[in-house]
């Protein structure tokens, strides 16, 4: 194995996913440039069939980098909200925000290819393990083995997109006891562009459109996802629909999957030379869809601050400043969520239909909270 060689960039971004190549595009359209580095193959994303759903605050920042994925795209126009064997619901639909789409539903690997093209030949060191990670008052040194030889790499800036810490003193962990069973379905009659959330005891089951099918997200107690995860796909269909209800049925259960839920918050978005975004910065319950593009909207602020400030300390403590009331009121919004409506209290059950009540009668309402899931603090107030 060679001796190490010393290396320098200006910006290092850990993590070339989604939320690191959108930092990475939109510091290049602005003239800045940043390496990326990513732990996998580049191949690797463009097998993973997972289903993120998109606000159209979303498409608008991923579209002035030409990398929204139109075609592989399904439009969600109307979102239906709803408790089990409870009474009221809420209608959010995109007629009342002249949008053409709420938000999208896209396969993990079509957005990570879409931003991908525009990547030049040079801007991901794959395959790379990082061995050390070392601040310093004018750049951080990263010590990593890439193709068989150790190298070291000084930066300017370290920015972390990797993905899910680990355990990490500076991350306070709430676990929500909660596990997310995932798989596509196809439904009778078709979806029409519409997503569900529906509530019940045991949690948020989301219906995500995609293509022809629900991608759907069912959140159990644990040792109910293992009964789940165990069941033959007449069984599985049939406690899906005992969950959702009879407005339609369902057929073609796909591969299942499964993930444990947790919030997980970062302390700091920015220590000396370093800087936090994405999954690496918060993990949210997928209730509402939220922490995906909070990520994005992590990325996109930084880059304009980085281009209009460069890399200066003031600079970096003002995008921790602004990121804050996105960040904590996402936080905030779907924590309360998965709290309130995760339990079968009957006092709790009547405010939470009076709520979805008022919501569906009062415009004002309603327009407040679909806005923040469009928009996120953009929206604000």
């Amino acid at each position: 194995m060679t001796e190490a060689r010393v290396e320098h960039v200006e910006t290092l971004i850990v993590g070339a996913g989604p939320v690191g190549m959108t930092l990475h595009l939109a510091l290049a359209a602005g003239g800045q440039k940043s390496l990326l580095l990513d732990r996998r193959p580049q191949e690797a994303q463009q097998g993973d069939p997972r289903a993120l759903a998109l606000s159209h605050g979303a498409r608008q920042l991923l579209e002035q980098i030409n990398s929204w994925p139109t075609r592989n795209a399904t439009p969600i126009e109307t979102i239906h909200i709803s408790q089990k064997d409870g009474f009221g619901r809420t209608l959010i639909n995109r007629t009342d925000y002249d949008l053409p789409a709420l938000g999208y539903v896209v396969r993990y690997r079509d957005l990570a290819g879409a931003l991908a093209a525009n990547l030049a030949a040079d801007a991901v060191l794959s395959e790379a393990e990082i061995l050390d990670i070392v601040p310093g008052d004018e750049h951080v040194t990263v010590a990593l083995r890439h193709a068989g030889q150790l190298r070291t790499i000084q930066t300017r800036l370290l920015i972390h997109a990797e993905g899910t810490p680990g355990d990490d003193p500076a991350v306070k962990v709430s676990n929500y006891e909660q596990h997310a069973v995932i798989c596509e379905v196809t439904p009778t009659p078709g979806h029409n562009k519409r997503a569900w959330e529906r509530f019940t005891p045991d949690g948020p089951l989301a219906l995500l459109p995609l293509g022809d099918e629900y991608s759907i997200v069912f959140t159990l107690p644990p040792a109910k996802a293992d009964a789940v995860m165990a069941m033959d796909d007449e069984a599985f269909t049939a406690a899906l629909q005992t969950q959702f209800g009879q407005r339609m049925s369902f057929a073609k259960p796909g591969k299942r999957s499964r993930f444990p839920l947790a919030l997980r918050l970062r302390d700091t978005l920015v220590k000396d030379n370093e800087v936090w975004i994405g999954n690496t910065a918060q993990t949210l319950h997928p209730v509402s869809g939220q922490g995906f593009n909070l990520g994005i909207r992590d990325a996109w602020q930084l880059a304009e601050i980085l281009l209009k400030n460069g890399i200066d300390r003031e600079g970096l403590d003002h995008y921790a400043k602004i990121r804050r009331l996105d960040r904590q009121g996402s936080a905030f919004f779907t924590d309360q969520i998965v709290r309130a409506f995760s339990n079968d209290f009957a006092p709790l059950k009547l405010a939470r239909g009076l709520g979805l009540l008022a919501l569906d009668l009062c415009p004002a309402a309603r327009h407040f909270v679909a806005k923040r899931m469009i928009w996120g603090a953009r929206a604000w107030p």
